[in-house]
């Protein structure tokens, strides 16, 4: 549920449809099975609906959940309608941080591997990048300062990219954000081809896979490393 939680503040919406005396959940996504996921997590019986692609996105699919109770709990938990340049981060247990910060991180976070070529023309692997999004600069400042506190690192600025603000980490960091993040992950709760890029980056540098990371990937691999 917190991963939900996280999931929900980056890429969900609460839905006051007064006129209808209708309160509603709205969670999407490109990747249909994180919302088949959220669906099966929330024991909902809503159907996911499709939307088609067009100008070169991606098709997008949209939960939608009518429920007052939910509504209101979630209100409790620091959501609202329009969220997305005012919200702020909520007061999690540190028990449950790394679910919700890693459901966050699924929906408005993202990884990549930083190449670059050197003098004989040799790509050379940089670095590993985590970055988080944001249309609200609060949110992200909040992210930072729990990060900092849980991986030992120094508070990052935010920066303004366009009309959303962005939180990066870069290679040592990002490494401690996997650990963080994918330590005792039950049922496997997680964005796959996120995951993937980790692993293809601690494949091309081994030297960054401490006893930590080879924990952490085969815990996930469903092999527990004793």
């Amino acid at each position: 549920m917190a991963y939900v939680l996280g999931y929900i503040y980056a890429d969900g919406s609460l839905e006051n449809a007064f006129y209808i005396r209708g309160q509603y959940l709205r969670i999407s996504s490109t990747d249909k099975i994180t919302i088949d996921n959220i669906k099966n997590i929330l024991d909902s019986g809503h159907k996911i609906v499709e939307t088609p692609a067009y100008n070169n996105n991606k098709k997008q699919f949209l939960l939608r959940i009518g429920s007052h109770k939910l509504y209101k709990s979630l209100l409790e938990k620091g959501l609202y309608p329009n969220k997305s340049l005012t919200i702020k981060f909520p007061r999690i247990s540190k028990k449950y941080l790394k679910d919700f910060i890693r459901g966050y991180f699924d929906g408005d976070g993202c990884v990549h591997i930083e190449k670059r070529k050197n003098k004989e023309n040799k790509l050379l692997i940089s670095r590993l990048c985590v970055i988080f999004s944001s249309g609200s600069k609060s949110f992200l400042e909040g992210l930072s300062e729990i990060l900092s506190k849980i991986t030992k690192q120094n508070k990052k600025k935010i920066y303004k990219n366009g009309d959303t603000f962005q939180l990066k980490y870069s290679t040592r960091d990002s490494v401690e954000l996997f650990k963080f993040m994918y330590t005792d992950v039950k049922d496997k709760i997680f964005l796959e081809r996120k995951l993937k890029i980790f692993r293809k980056y601690f494949d091309l540098r081994s030297k960054r896979v401490d006893k930590k990371v080879s924990f952490v990937l085969e815990y996930i691999n469903g092999h527990v490393v004793k």
